[in-house]
């Protein structure tokens, strides 16, 4: 999640100052991932060392406005005319558990992944609760809304599936069959190589 891009697309609108901020982003973001003021401030002050916001007048309740700069909004450009690439995803907890737990003896894998998927409709039908309550799309907050509320509910959606099909390939081998025991092989000093297939092991080859 940019911080930094969705503040200078905020002060793009108009000054503001902190909690006012705050606020903005929440009624964009219908409140799904809330900051705190001290994050704002400290993201306001990379933003003015980096000449992309400036500190304007103080008003009568010593709120200080930032206003965005020449500069910020040709970084804002930037962040949306370029799409968002995921090369890099984050570690999955989810999927390492049961990866992991997989290869364990006395372990089912099977039931670990019935119980999650029960956990995970749960997590889905919470989510389109809340993209219900988001009610029709009709003014500007509640597109923006219930665009993030259906991201949210696609990505439950999408896990419950993931989940489903993970039961059906461990139903394919007996119990303990997945058993891993660890390697006799000496690992040698720096990264392990990738397997081949990757993106970055294509590269390497080519």
């Amino acid at each position: 999640m940019s911080v930094r891009q969705s503040l200078l697309a905020i002060l793009s609108r108009g000054a503001c100052y902190g909690y006012q901020l705050r606020t903005e982003f929440d009624r964009r973001t219908g409140g799904t991932w809330p900051l705190n003021v001290g994050q704002i401030y400290s993201t306001l002050d990379r933003l003015e060392r980096d000449g992309l916001v400036a500190k304007g007048e103080s008003d009568a309740q010593g709120h200080v406005y930032y206003e965005i700069t020449d500069a910020g909004r040709a970084d804002l450009a930037g962040w949306l005319e370029h799409p968002v690439l995921r090369s890099a995803p984050p570690r999955d907890e989810l999927a390492i558990k049961i990866a992991v737990a997989a290869t364990l003896p006395g372990v089912d894998g099977r039931a670990l992944v019935r119980a999650q998927r029960d956990a995970s409709a749960a997590r889905l039908a919470q989510a389109r609760r809340a993209r219900d309550e988001a009610g029709a799309p009709g003014s500007a907050e509640a597109v923006a809304s219930v665009l993030v509320a259906d991201s949210l509910v696609f990505a439950a959606e999408a896990e419950v599936r993931w989940l489903e099909h993970a039961e059906s390939v461990l139903a394919q081998h007996p119990d303990h069959a997945l058993e891993l025991e660890p390697t006799a092989e000496r690992p040698k000093r720096g990264r392990p190589p990738r397997p081949v297939g990757t993106a970055s092991a294509r590269h390497e080859i080519r």
